[in-house]
């Protein structure tokens, strides 16, 4: 008995009963589709089945919105239909705000400190005066940090924004060393924490995919030790050198994804998690580090 199967773009066709429970893609569009039937064990991904459908996917393409304020993306499937839109608002009044309130400060304790060192000896006055210059310094970087907004992601149905599908909290406004993210369900339930480590950066980035207990559920680095010291070296080289990132199961050697730049003037990625047969990794914390591994490292 021959099992139908429709994909996106509606188109129908039949199969044998053995495939069923596999992937199979449709000869029209190229959608993988898993088809009715078979035992749990031969779907993994199983547990994600009751996600959106925006989610139910193996590739996501990604296109950044040029000549926008506010950070802008939106993701395709393989047939080149949007799928999301996603946001991270620059918050422009807000953070401009914040610098002219810490500018402020900085003069107003550079005043201060001027006229203190204004009534004191030449030699005394002097050294006042250069402790207030740090000072100020330090009170200006305090008052901008209080100021300043978090830059979270957004991730909606359609740039009208209404029916939101996933969000990326910033954490930390000021992160020297360690910057986590957390990726929350519309509901607010937590799926998972995006932590990066700027000392691991400076010779290749690494990425971390923790559960909310904490364990490691994938370590994203970029895809050749080589060509990331080269990059540091020759930067992008007319994109050339363009930055791509591997995704590895748990803690391991084991690739279960791919995030790639592709070669044009406009910034378009492709995520693959076809590699990932056995459904180990959310595709909405895959979608959600791809986001972060282009805006949360200003490429």
């Amino acid at each position: 008995m021959a099992i139908t199967v429709q994909s996106a773009c509606g188109r129908s066709f039949p199969l044998k009963d053995d495939l069923a429970g596999k992937l199979v893609k449709c000869p029209e569009c190229g959608e993988e589709l898993r088809v009715p039937g078979g035992s749990s064990a031969e779907r993994p991904e199983e547990r994600f089945s009751g996600l959106d459908p925006a989610f139910l996917r193996k590739k996501f393409l990604l296109r950044q919105k040029h000549m926008a304020i506010s950070e802008k993306y939106y993701v395709w499937d393989e047939a080149g239909k949007t799928i999301m839109f996603v946001q991270r608002p620059a918050h422009f009044f807000r953070s401009l705000l914040a610098i002219l309130g810490g500018f402020g400060i900085l003069l107003v304790v550079i005043g201060a400190f001027v006229a203190i060192g204004s009534l004191l000896g030449k030699e005394a006055g002097g050294v006042v005066m250069v402790a207030g210059f740090f000072v100020a310094i330090a009170a200006m970087i305090v008052v901008v940090l209080l100021l300043a907004p978090k830059r979270h992601v957004f991730f909606y149905r359609d740039e009208t924004a209404k029916e939101l599908l996933l969000k990326v909290d910033q954490d930390q406004k000021f992160a020297p060393i360690v910057a986590t993210y957390t990726v929350r369900a519309p509901s607010g339930v937590i799926l998972a924490v995006l932590r990066k480590n700027y000392l691991y950066n400076i010779l290749r980035k690494r990425w971390y995919v923790l559960s909310p207990a904490g364990a490691v559920l994938s370590v994203i680095k970029e895809d050749s030790i080589i060509l990331s010291l080269l990059r540091r070296v020759l930067g992008p080289a007319l994109g050339l050198l363009r930055t791509n990132f591997v995704f590895f199961k748990g803690d391991s050697d084991h690739p279960i994804a791919e995030f790639n730049r592709k070669f044009t003037l406009l910034d378009r990625y492709v995520l693959d998690l076809t590699p990932d047969v056995e459904g180990h990794l959310d595709p909405r914390l895959a979608v959600a580090a791809g986001v972060m591994l282009d805006t949360g490292e200003r490429r």
